[in-house]
């Protein structure tokens, strides 16, 4: 076992925490998926209520999450209850499919967002035509921000704080545009013999996925000081807080554009600033956008790296993951490697049609299919470690898991319905990727010695846990 030296520090209080959650939520869905989600409902009482849900489902999925990441406060999160609940295997498998499809396709699609919009504030005229432009963007944003992160966990977290910061305060600003410098738009209606839109399935697809991100608070669990308070407190913080900002950022496109205007709009925050500033106001609003979109693709770095690391402390095949620079307290490689692989999965989905929607395809599936199993895990563990301390006991048991799992199970449903509809091949090579994933497992197992690992550590060693 190594060293505390080379182990993570705690350095991570309740704003740092609250801060990865809101900052990795809060990327640029908001403005992408509002309008689509409008054109499928009714009404904008509709529209507030579905934030409203998704807002609560995520909240019930942190409740999940709470009584785990404080029962077993280890880096890496969800590779640790995994690997606790099902064995090595699904551990290694998790862990593989985050490091080579869900993380670094999350990432390259934020990337390509913040590469979308800051193409418009800084055009780039490239060989190769536009494509090329966005990919450049987007490679630089992930170099810079790896690297930022490998200088230390202090300049991954400040970085991430200020990020955030300045993501809530800009949402706080289209807030106040849209509610007093904009006239009332509320009372417009479509005149239509139509009947109107309902598509509640669509609807919560897109809200779902834009609360994406509240669980990454697990992945840094032992870098957290007081985690038996705080990791609680900013999971239930961090998603309420969200929610409310969602809620707020629709009445003001709504009273500002009103509902007809919501569902019609393509860039509904730039339209809304349009009104009250002009020209400046869409420029502007490509700023907002890049830093909510750079500080999402921020805390994705950060914690994604703690997955690795955990990973090659318990499997000999990639040990070199598993190292912890006790000067930085970060780790290194986990990042580099993390970077490599997203700059490669940037170059491959992104150099043809939409590299944001290519990467969605192929990252969606698998990241559902492990949520699901993570909420699962809730009762398996329950049963097979009885007498493990639980600070925080999952409030409304078994009702809240099973409205998770449920929930994750719509998502796996419904991502795999439209691949097969849309005839979308990046699946495939996601499942693949997975195939690949179950024969490395196999050949780990069969060269190393069974061995305690960061999920499996004896029930003394988690008494003691802080």
């Amino acid at each position: 076992m190594p060293s505390t030296a080379t182990q993570p520090r705690k350095e991570l209080g309740l704003f740092d925490s609250i801060c990865i959650i809101v900052g990795i939520i809060i990327g640029a869905g908001i403005y992408k998926t509002t309008p689509i989600i409008a054109s499928v409902l009714p009404n904008a009482g509709w529209l507030v209520a579905v934030w409203v849900l998704g807002g609560l489902l995520s909240l019930i999925g942190a409740l999940c999450y709470a009584e785990l990441a404080t029962a077993f406060p280890h880096a890496g999160g969800d590779y640790v209850f995994l690997t606790r609940a099902y064995g090595r295997w699904m551990g290694f498998l998790f862990a593989w499919c985050e490091l080579w499809v869900v993380r670094p396709g999350s990432i390259g699609m934020m990337a390509f967002v913040f590469a979308t919009y800051a193409r418009e504030i800084f055009p780039l005229r490239l060989p190769g035509g536009p494509q090329f432009s966005l990919m450049a963007y987007a490679m630089g944003a992930i170099a810079v921000l790896t690297l930022i992160n490998i200088l230390g966990v202090r300049e991954g977290k400040w970085t991430q704080n200020l990020l955030t910061v300045l993501k809530v305060l800009s949402l706080a600003l289209i807030f106040v545009v849209g509610m007093l410098f904009v006239p009332g738009a509320t009372g417009q209606k479509a005149p239509s013999a139509d009947p109107p839109p309902f598509d509640l399935r669509l609807a919560m697809i897109l809200v779902l996925f834009t609360y994406g991100g509240w669980n990454e608070m697990a992945y840094v669990a032992a870098e957290v000081k007081n985690p038996t308070r705080n990791i609680l407190r900013a999971l239930v913080l961090g998603t309420l807080a969200v929610t409310a900002i969602y809620v707020l950022a629709t009445v003001a496109f709504v009273r500002g554009l009103g509902f007809t205007g919501v569902q019609k709009s393509e860039v509904v925050a730039a339209d809304l600033l349009r009104l009250s500033m002009g020209d400046f106001g869409s420029k502007l609003i490509a700023l907002i956008i890049c830093i909510s979109a750079l500080g999402s693709v921020n805390g994705q770095i950060f914690t994604g790296a703690r997955v690795y690391y955990a990973m090659g402390r318990d499997h000999r095949v990639f040990r070199i993951l598993g190292s912890w620079d006790p000067q930085r307290s970060t780790p290194v490689w986990s990042l580099l490697v993390q970077g490599v692989i997203t700059l490669g999965l940037v170059t491959a989905f992104g150099w043809y049609q939409d590299g944001f929607n290519n990467l969605l395809n192929f990252t969606t599936p698998v990241f559902w299919t492990f949520f699901f199993l993570v909420g699962l895990s809730l009762f398996v563990l329950r049963a097979r470690y009885p007498d493990v301390p639980r600070p925080y006991r999952t409030l409304f048991f078994p009702i809240t898991p099973v409205i998770f799992c449920s929930s994750c199970l719509f998502m796996i449903y419904s991502s795999v319905t439209y691949a097969i509809q849309n005839r979308t091949y990046e699946a495939l090579w996601a499942i693949g990727v997975l195939v690949v994933g179950i024969l490395v497992a196999a050949v780990s197992a069969l060269w190393q010695p069974r061995v305690a690992v960061t999920g499996e550590t004896s029930e003394s060693e988690i008494t003691r846990q802080p």
